[in-house]
This record gives structure tokens, sequence and C-alpha cells, in this order.
């Protein structure tokens, strides 16, 4: 599925872009013809299932796993033919990863920095300045294995960004954290987007996807279901307007009014409030409120219902997995 560019808003420049994408394991599809484009400055959320592709296809990006068929560039490097260089302008954080429990913090991001080349002179600096940047500044002379969960989240973006790179990938960068710290996470990504990092996130937390996110990506069974604005996912799946309405005395009689109209393709009385999904090709609002009020009702509220991404997500994929 592509995305359609309106003819008035300016192309973009592309940071991350998968053509055909395929990888099998075995007689597994893992990723499935995949094309994805993610621009250069967005905040990238990737959605699906358990077992959807999205950890394949970040791995893939981040070349530790090599495509059976189809194509991936970061910032216009093939990631197979131009591994190497892809390495130094990513940075990479999988879902799991390890930890040296008994090095002190300033310890871990000096090994890595090292491992990526950066002078000696320079990385003191360097590792104060990610420090500062996850707010783990006050922690760099502790233990790793003294620090929470949250920490230990946050220490992992620090070595990410250990080299400076212009695109993230982060898989379920939020997993097992508290409601805190996925706060505290979620605003560290915000920095680095006004930073201009582009950044790939995965998650399961859908409500915060939604927020934080202005593109995400659905797939399921290694294929893409929707790629788009964050809030416009709604509308590109949405049948029928549907509408709430709630009325000052009977709403029995609300009710009935309503079951009468031509425009109205269903009714129902919940907690007291009318839920009405209206006709695709009649339905208009305001119809419901003259309806109402032409009929004695007095209207209390009326307002649209607003899919969030979690709904739009349980509607459009099935949950299935290769």
């Amino acid at each position: 599925m592509s995305e359609a560019i309106s003819q008035n808003e300016a192309p973009r420049e592309t940071a991350v872009e998968t053509r055909k994408l395929v990888r099998r394991f075995g007689a597994t599809v893992a990723v499935d013809r995949l094309d994805l484009t993610v621009y250069k400055g967005d905040l990238f959320g990737f959605i699906g299932s358990n077992g959807a592709g999205k950890t394949t296809t970040l791995r893939i990006l981040a070349t530790f796993l090599r495509p059976t068929a189809g194509e991936a560039f970061v910032l216009g490097l093939d990631v197979v033919k131009e591994a190497d260089r892809v390495r130094h302008v990513i940075g990479y954080m999988p879902d799991f990863f390890g930890v040296y429990k008994d090095m002190e913090v300033t310890e871990y991001l000096d090994f890595f920095g090292a491992c990526y080349k950066i002078p000696a002179a320079r990385r003191e600096k360097t590792v104060a300045a990610v420090l500062e940047l996850v707010g783990l500044a006050d922690k760099r002379g502790a233990l790793i294995g003294a620090l929470s969960r949250g920490m230990q989240q946050r220490l992992g973006l620090a070595r990410v960004l250990i080299h400076d790179p212009q695109v993230l990938l982060l898989d379920e960068p939020a997993s097992g954290l508290d409601p805190r710290a996925r706060i505290e996470v979620a605003a560290i990504l915000q920095e680095l987007q006004r930073m201009g990092k582009t950044i790939i996130i995965s998650s399961h937390i859908l409500s915060e996807l939604e927020k934080l996110c202005n593109r995400v990506a659905i797939i399921e069974k290694g294929r893409l279901i929707y790629s788009g604005p964050a809030q416009g996912a709604a509308k590109e799946f949405q049948s029928a307007p549907v509408v709430w309405a709630a009325v000052r005395g009977d709403p029995d009689h609300a009710l009935k009014l309503l079951k009468e109209c031509s425009f109205v393709k269903e009714v129902r009385l919940i907690d007291g409030r009318l839920r009405v999904t209206l006709d695709g090709e009649e339905g208009d609002p305001s119809q419901v409120a003259e309806a109402l009020v032409r009929g004695g009702a007095k209207l209390a509220e009326l307002r649209p219902e607003e899919k969030g991404l979690q709904e739009v997500f349980l509607r459009v994929t099935r949950g299935e997995t290769q």
C-alpha cells in the first residue's frame, strides 16, 4: 500500500526506504514485499502483532540480517552493499540488550565510544553529553546493576546515541517500563526529534504511539496495511461516521426518533447516551441534532466518535502471525 502525497505538500527527503523487501526463514515468510518510506525528521511508529515482521525489518535495516529479496536503504545507503557505512549513521536498540552489571555507567559508554573509534580526548565530553540528554548525569559513577529498569533503558538509549547517529531504530524501547519511566523515555524521543533525528520505534503501547509519532505504519504477516499520518489512520478505515448524542429527559423517546430517520444506519442506547451510526453516503451529524430538536427532544451533547490507533489496529488486523 503506497502513501498518497498532496499536490500542495512539498516533497520530503527520504531517510529510510524498503522496496519489495522479503525475508524468509525456511518456509516462513517474515517480511512479504514490504514497501516502506520514512522521511527525515519523522518520529515513526512501527505497529504490528508479535510475529508480524517488525523486528525482522528493523534487523535488516540495522544490517544484522540480509534480505531474501528486495532492497532497503538508509540515507540512500544500501544496507547490504554499504553495510559498514550504514552502521555509522544508525543507532539500533533491540528489545533486549545486554548490559555489564558490574561496570560503572561511564565505563560502559566509554567502551562503546571506543568501539565507534571516538578519540579518547573526545569520549569524556561525549559520554557526559549523552548522559545529560537521557537524564542520567547524576548516575555517571553508579554500577549498572544498581539502576532501575527504566534507568537501564535510558542507558541503552545513551549507548545508541554515543556516535551521534542520524537514524534511530528502536525495538520496543518502553518494554517492561512503568508509566512514569515510559513518559520519561517519550520525552527523550521528542527531544531527539527536535534535534533532527529520524526515529523508527516499534511498540505495543498504541495509545502512546498515537500521541508521540507523527507517522505510523501497520503491518501484519509481513505485509503493509497502512502507512501515513498517525491521526489519519482512523479516517482511512472508517466505513461510516459515528456520533454520540445525549438528551435531557427521556432517552428512549430520542432513540425512537432516530430509528425513524433514513440517514441513520444504526442507533443504540448505551449508558444513557445514543451511539448513532450514520449512512455513509447520506449521513450528516447536523441532521441528528435537527431530528432530535424537531421531535421535541432537548439535545445536551453531540460529538463525533473518535477512533484511536488501537481501535483501528484491532479492526484492520486479525492477530495472525507467519
